[in-house]
């Protein structure tokens, strides 16, 4: 599991690398045209509240000086202001909502595409060498691409307006502007100095609330077998635990943001005080006018304000550093998963007969489970795979299927072999979802599909046409699962399918009729089954012995 975040360099790389894949994606055309309205609409929003800066100074100096007609002039002007501030700022919202939106959809579909393929979920999932991916695709990205664009609009925005105000400070007093630039830096760095540790401790706190909430789930997910077992006790010292862990990280949190607190809070206060004792003096020796008060105040707060990004922004910007992290980790266990080599066992994918060649296949101890096999299953030959070693079928199940397991020799297999397990997965989704394949949902007519659940023995699913659109029932035995899996493979109509201990669960009669409808189908079956399992509904056995050893017998028609 991880549990450093990736060095500063890495990740500020990859941050680049991600905002460059947008840029030259298909969708960044269309992204930098969003961003550069953006520009101008922040470019705008700056110029009016400088604008703003001195129209305030007009209003309040005609408010002292008691001049009715400058001060109604004055309050047109300031209500105009307002209202094409307010125009020009919620569509620069909405525009940076639709960015945000746009490069979070982009990155998702692409983490879930790398994600989903060449078996990467279940590779990162195997090494143990990344918590939560589930998270870090939803949550993380969403926090990414949002937070990205939000800094990257507030280090604009404060660019311009450090330049633009930094003359209107100037220009009322210098030694004003110096104070200013002087009280930022020093602020950012006490900031700094303070609230380091919240990066770390965020990046933490991300991984135990996503621990906390994915054991949640488990018990909620395995809510009957928790209540049979009576493992109540057990659980509860688990999330408890889980608990435990969440809180002292947030209570360490909430010490340092206190002492941060002290800091930033008092740090505010000085920002509105400290430009009416440099400037009031002036004032009170007639040099410059009531306005000018308004207006260096406002002036000192928007530069001080600008400096102090790290300052104002501090607990958000740690929380960023541990997003960006976190997906950093992602995308460099999606690399690894590649590139690690998890069996010696070569799989090779092409239309042909399935082969296997000079397999052997060993268990984590060493000891081998199958030595040297050779054969070749073309179609139309029923295969079951039995004997006295029943650990060696289950290894070459799952090496044919291309879970990583140990061994050397190579596998040939066509692209339409398909794999019964010995518990079915059936995804969420009504009748017709779960058992149409999913590169050809559409050529199926609705009477095949019924034709095939009813023939399989399942006619309480098949009424009508309507009870293909009902959600399935999760409930469903283990039976009627597995049934629903053969009935998805009879419709896909592969011309191999691998079962394992299909039999066990169904009974004899049912698998027999089962086995009948894939030979109808022209689909051939190779079965990991027992020793006692029926012998003459194959074609062919492979008997597996405790010390790796095989016989092949064909029978003869």
């Amino acid at each position: 599991m991880d549990s450093q975040p990736v060095p500063i360099r890495t990740t500020a790389l990859r941050f680049a690398r991600a905002v460059r894949m947008l840029l030259t994606s298909e969708v960044g055309g269309r992204a930098r045209w969003m961003f550069v309205g953006l520009m101008a609409l922040l470019f705008g929003l700056n110029g009016l509240n400088v604008v703003n800066n001195y129209v305030g100074r007009n209003f309040m100096t005609a408010i002292a000086e008691r001049q009715m007609d400058e001060f109604i002039r004055q309050a047109v002007f300031y209500v105009c202001v307002f209202a094409v501030l307010t125009v020009t700022g919620v569509i620069a919202r909405f525009v940076e909502e639709r960015l945000a939106l746009l490069w979070r959809e982009f990155m998702t579909r692409r983490a879930v595409d790398l994600y989903l393929e060449n078996e990467t979920y279940y590779r990162v999932e195997v090494s143990g060498t990344l918590s939560h991916p589930d998270q870090r695709i939803s949550e993380d990205i969403q926090a990414f691409t949002v937070t990205t664009l939000s800094y990257i609009i507030m280090l604009f925005s404060s660019t311009l307006t450090v330049v633009t105000f930094s003359g209107v400070l100037w220009s009322i007093s210098p030694l004003l502007f110096v104070v200013a630039v002087l009280y930022a830096a020093c602020g950012s760095y006490m900031t700094i100095v303070l609230g380091r540790p919240l990066i770390g401790l965020n990046y933490e706190r991300l991984d135990k609330e996503a621990s906390f909430r994915s054991s949640l789930m488990h018990v909620r997910e395995n809510a009957e077998s928790v209540m049979v077992t009576g493992v109540e006790g057990q659980q509860r010292t688990r999330l408890i635990h889980r608990l435990d862990d969440l809180v002292g990280n947030i209570r360490v949190i909430t010490a340092v943001n206190r002492n941060l607190s002290y800091f930033t809070s008092g740090y505010n206060w000085m920002i509105q005080i400290i430009p009416d004792l440099i400037i009031a003096p002036a004032f009170m020796r007639g040099e410059i006018e009531f306005g000018v008060i308004t207006q260096s105040g406002a002036a000192f707060a928007m530069l001080v304000g600008a400096f102090s990004l790290i300052v104002r922004q501090f607990n958000s910007i740690s929380n960023f550093a541990a997003v960006v992290s976190r997906l950093s980790s992602l995308l460099e266990a999606i690399e690894k998963s590649r590139t690690r080599g998890a069996t010696g066992v070569e799989l090779v994918k092409k239309e042909g007969d399935l082969v296997f060649d000079h397999v052997t296949l060993g268990s984590t101890g060493g000891h081998a489970l199958l030595h040297d096999l050779s054969i070749s299953i073309p179609q139309g030959m029923p295969v079951l795979i039995s004997g006295s070693h029943a650990a060696a079928g289950a290894a070459l199940f799952r090496a044919t299927a291309g879970i990583p397991t140990a061994g050397t020799g190579r596998i040939t297999r066509p692209n339409d072999l398909l794999f019964l397990p010995q518990r079915p997965y059936l995804p969420p989704g009504s009748l017709r979802q779960v058992l149409l394949p999913g590169d050809k949902p559409d050529d199926i007519p609705d009477s095949r599909i019924l034709e095939v659940v009813r023939g399989i023995g399942l006619e309480s699913l098949a009424c009508d046409t309507h009870a293909l659109e009902k959600e399935l029932d999760r409930e469903m035995s283990l039976g009627q699962q597995q049934l629903l899996a053969v009935a998805k493979v009879l419709l896909a109509r592969p011309r191999y399918v691998f079962v394992d201990r299909l039999e066990a669960t169904l009974g004899h009669e049912t698998f027999r009729k089962v086995l009948s409808l894939l030979s109808e189908n022209a689909i051939t079956c190779i079965n990991n089954g027992e020793e006692s399992d029926a012998r003459d509904l194959y074609d062919a056995i492979l008997d597996c012995q405790e010390d790796g050893r095989w016989t092949w017998t064909h029978r003869q028609s």
